[in-house]
């Protein structure tokens, strides 16, 4: 059943609601959270079907909120409220309010939002993109318990991933950093299976994915290693590989889907590390609503630490190769001096073997005066 409501107002909304609930026969509300999606008209139908899929695992009511710009100075004075009810099989296995926002009332959208929250229900606030750079102090974002954003979709996620770090709070959390839960699971799951220390980690995946990065700064942080980021042509992550005292341990995911686990004395495993939709992440990120330590603790290691840590690293494997490549012609010169010296030695004996021989040998006799006569 769809509602379409044009220059509304919220409580206009809330009586659709209520009747449309009546009309499909189901008058309980039977919800377990509020999710708000912060969107625009772009990214609106693959949020909205990604939020649907999750609601069969957390019945929740949807609000989608869509800032429209008016395109005239005059209509931007205008404040001005659309609303589409969508209940039964259009909304999942909840309920889903499309709010499109126009003119000033864009800058006032909690104002809109807040007479449409469940009662006694939590909240959780998803920008699929254009998050702001403090998710908390948002206003939308300060009626939420849990507040998910997604640096994959930013022009700069390094960056990105800097200001998530600059402005945590708890509550935070990113998609990107749902789509390492399988690797990290494994990952530990390998180290459980062997006895020995982690030297160094290299963590491979293509340029401008910052799970890569996530991954790498948790294994930074949980192991106390230097931890390389090196880049792939993807898809996502494609390999870590582990240096330990008992040999390497290689987590291989070339094609997306497939990975190998490969553990020194044990024979290769595949596993199954399939690139998940966004509904998959969302319906992850809704079982729980309590703050992520694990995600703060490995965000704040900051990627500039791990950069120069890696570069630390890096510098110190090539100096003690620089250091031996010197000592070794030092080495040659020290060696080549004793015989050198023993060289010499018997040269000057030699010398003075024949200058005594020299001396030795008697010279030979004028001829006498009588044989000259002779």
């Amino acid at each position: 059943m769809k509602t379409d409501l044009t220059d509304t107002t919220a409580s206009k909304v809330n009586k659709a609601l209520v009747l449309g609930r009546r009309a499909i026969g189901t008058p309980a509300v039977g919800m377990v959270l509020t999710l708000v999606i912060v969107t625009d008209e772009e990214n609106a139908y693959d949020a909205l079907k990604a939020a649907n899929d999750a609601s069969r695992e957390h019945p929740s009511r949807t609000l989608v909120v869509i800032k429209r710009v008016s395109r005239s100075p005059r209509d931007r004075t205008k404040s001005r409220l659309d609303a589409e009810v969508r209940l039964g099989a259009e909304a999942g296995t909840g309920e889903t309010v499309v709010l499109r926002l126009y003119g000033e009332v864009i800058n006032h959208a909690q104002s809109v939002v807040l007479p449409l929250l469940l009662p006694d229900a939590p909240v959780v606030v998803w920008w699929p993109v254009n998050a702001p750079l403090d998710p908390a102090k948002d206003p939308l974002g300060a009626l939420a318990q849990r507040r998910v954003t997604d640096t994959y979709a930013a022009e700069s996620p390094v960056r990105e991933l800097n200001a998530r770090a600059d402005a945590y709070a708890p509550g935070d959390t990113d998609l990107a950093w749902t789509r390492i839960t399988p690797w990290r699971s494994m990952l530990a799951a390998a180290l459980d299976q062997v006895v020995c220390d982690v030297a160094a980690v290299e963590v491979e995946g293509e340029e401008f994915n910052p799970s890569c990065e996530l991954l790498a700064m948790w294994l930074a942080d949980r192991l106390d290693v230097p931890v390389k980021r090196s880049l792939s042509a993807g898809p996502g992550l494609t390999a870590v590989r582990m240096e330990t005292s008992c040999g390497p341990i290689v987590l291989d995911r070339a094609d997306g889907s497939l990975a190998t686990l490969s553990i020194e004395g044990q024979p290769d495993r595949a596993v199954a590390l399939k690139r998940r939709e966004t509904a998959e992440l969302m319906a992850e990120e809704l079982r729980r609503l309590d703050p992520d330590d694990t995600y703060a603790s490995a965000l704040r290691y900051g990627v500039d630490r791990l950069n120069a840590e890696a570069e630390a690293a890096e510098e110190t494997s090539s100096g003690g190769t620089a250091t031996a490549t010197k000592t070794a012609p030092g080495a040659k010169k020290s060696a080549a001096a004793p015989a050198a010296k023993k060289a010499a030695s018997s040269s000057a004996a030699k010398k003075a073997t024949s200058g005594s021989a020299a001396k030795k040998s008697p010279a030979k006799k004028a001829p006498s005066k009588k044989a000259a006569a002779e």
